[in-house]
């Protein structure tokens, strides 16, 4: 088992738009440390889905979770549009 540090060819690492929405989900939602984070896209092949989704997820310790799913790609998400959510 190999543990990589480096990027390897192939491998996408997460963009620092990416981070910067992590931060902004952590913050507006004041969560802790012991609460993770994280955002993820999908590609749809399937007639009737969006060819790009962006899913996030806040996993706490205590075993509750939200998830929210945004129809475009997370380089199109912003931080202002974050602060709308409920």
């Amino acid at each position: 088992m190999y543990l990589y540090l480096e990027q390897r060819p192939g491998i996408a690492w997460p963009s620092p738009h990416l981070r910067e929405l992590k931060d902004a989900v952590r913050a507006l939602l004041g969560l802790d440390d012991d609460t993770a984070v994280t955002i993820r896209q999908l590609i749809w092949g399937e007639v009737g889905y969006p060819p790009l989704e962006t899913i996030v997820e806040v996993l706490s310790m205590d075993g509750e979770s939200h998830r929210w799913t945004l129809h475009r790609p997370a380089e199109q998400i912003t931080e202002n549009e974050l602060s709308t959510w409920p």
